[in-house]
């Protein structure tokens, strides 16, 4: 009979990231990345902590004493950066970064209102799952980080047809659209989007992403930029709101992913 007496099971079944995920905890982290500020830590703890119920009393407290603008950029954006880093070093997942952008959006809302005439957005993106792709978790949790970056996000779901997405572009005209992709027979809607918004007259950029895609295939069309992961999909949106154009993008892409 086997036994598995004195077995050494620490290698069985184990997952490839598993040591990255143990070498930090949130708690480690938070002190290195969130504010020193004690008004706006506190405010950037709730978001960190996914504490829904008592973001609202935290944040109407630090609105006492701080303007409610640097409230949102250096407390609760802050908070849901921290978040973003979390996830990309795999000690945070899609549910913490749902919890975490629902308590963001609750503060968020209390503070806009003393803002006068409301929080004006960076620009207008539009984003979506490629057309016959039901797979949309990797393009919902880019649109947490897009919004809590302060842009406003027009999410047009799953499976959206190509005349769609190029329709919801020349009548909204973003900064830029993003497309998702899980099966590569799906991720040839993207060059047939980038073609609709040429022959449109819109020079934006399409950035494809999504696990079926890969930089190569996302340089390949034109107007095609790539995102590897969505805390990536802010950083590029900046440096598009600066003034890059695709080209500019594609070439400096490493230099501005490192950055």
């Amino acid at each position: 009979m086997l036994s598995s007496k004195g077995a050494d099971f620490s290698k069985v079944l184990k997952r490839y990231d598993i040591d990255l995920q143990v070498e930090a905890t949130p708690e480690e982290m938070a002190k290195k990345l969130l504010p020193t500020d004690p008004v706006f830590n506190k405010v950037a703890e709730e978001v960190m902590y996914m504490r829904f119920k008592t973001v609202g009393p935290v944040v109407m407290e630090a609105l006492k004493e701080r303007d409610p603008l640097d409230v949102i950029n250096k407390g609760l954006v802050a908070g849901m950066e921290v978040v973003a880093k979390l996830y990309a070093e795999h000690v945070y997942y899609l549910p913490e970064i749902m919890m975490a952008a629902k308590t963001m959006e609750i503060g968020i809302a209390l503070a806009e209102k003393q803002v006068p005439g409301g929080r004006e957005a960076k620009a207008t993106v539009v984003m979506h799952a490629a057309e016959g792709d039901p797979h949309d978790i990797g393009k919902n949790i880019a649109a947490v980080m897009m919004r809590s970056s302060g842009y406003d996000v027009i999410d047009m779901g799953r499976d959206v047809p190509v005349v769609d997405a190029i329709a919801k572009c020349v009548e909204v005209k973003p900064l830029f659209i993003s497309g998702t992709a899980l099966m590569t027979t799906t991720m040839t809607a993207f060059p047939a989007v980038a073609k609709g918004l040429q022959d449109a007259g819109l020079e934006i950029p399409m950035m494809g992403c999504g696990g079926a895609v890969n930089r190569d295939f996302a340089n390949s069309y034109d107007l095609g930029i790539y995102s590897e992961k969505a805390p990536q999909t802010p950083i590029l949106a900046q440096k598009i709101l600066d003034g890059y154009t695709w080209k500019q993008i594609r070439d400096e892409w490493d230099n501005i992913i490192g950055e």
